[in-house]
């Protein structure tokens, strides 16, 4: 019994040293704190200037209208990339996420945000901005304009020109002519909505 309570008490006071000491080690780590001095270079800094033209890897911005949507300082006027209807349908699902806060879901600037007291943003609507290139907007959502933060940390650059794209989407929907809507969908426009159903009509 003593030699088994013995054991029990040496056991105890080694896990004790044993942890004692882990946490010195990590109190103590051979590491240089941010700004901190060094004795080890000449001139007394611990960090070590990045070799030069260094980029950390998959964030080579090589491409000037993808990245700023910009060429030699004046907006793009074209998507960089194929218009298809997956980077409409990508594009109108950001933007309802990330935009329409503050634009609403049609671009008119009547957000729900601004409905409470946030500055209500001007109307894609308006000629001013169904004029501007599309390098434009993606500007603006890199780097916000006005009371507009930028969503540059938020929303990934192809995402970015997908919102742009959807746009002129919302722009094209308020302002096309009766000609440029295909024949079947015409025809849908012309007639007349259906009639409420009996149970529908006693329902209301």
């Amino acid at each position: 019994m003593k030699s088994r309570r013995s054991f029990c008490l040496l056991s105890a006071a080694f896990c004790l040293l044993a942890a004692a000491g882990c946490r010195q080690d990590m109190h103590n780590q051979p590491k240089y704190i941010p700004l901190r001095d060094s004795a080890l270079f000449a001139n007394g800094s611990s960090a070590r200037p990045l070799v030069e033209d260094t980029v950390a890897r998959g964030t080579l911005q090589d491409d000037e209208a993808f990245f700023t949507g910009k060429t030699g300082g004046a907006d793009v006027n074209t998507l960089p990339f194929p218009l298809t209807k997956e980077v409409l349908d990508r594009g109108e699902q950001r933007y309802n996420i990330y935009c329409s806060p503050c634009h609403d879901m049609t671009g008119a600037g009547q957000g729900m945000i601004v409905r409470r007291g946030y500055r209500q943003p001007p109307s894609f609507h308006i000629d001013r901005l169904r004029q501007v290139p599309i390098g434009h907007y993606f500007d603006v959502i890199s780097n916000g304009f006005g009371a507009m933060p930028d969503y540059r940390a938020q929303v990934a650059p192809r995402d970015r020109w997908a919102i742009a794209a959807y746009v002129r989407a919302l722009q094209l929907s308020q302002h096309a002519a009766a000609a440029e809507i295909p024949a079947e969908d015409r025809q849908k426009l012309s007639q007349s909505p259906p009639a409420p159903s009996e149970g529908a009509a006693k329902h209301e």
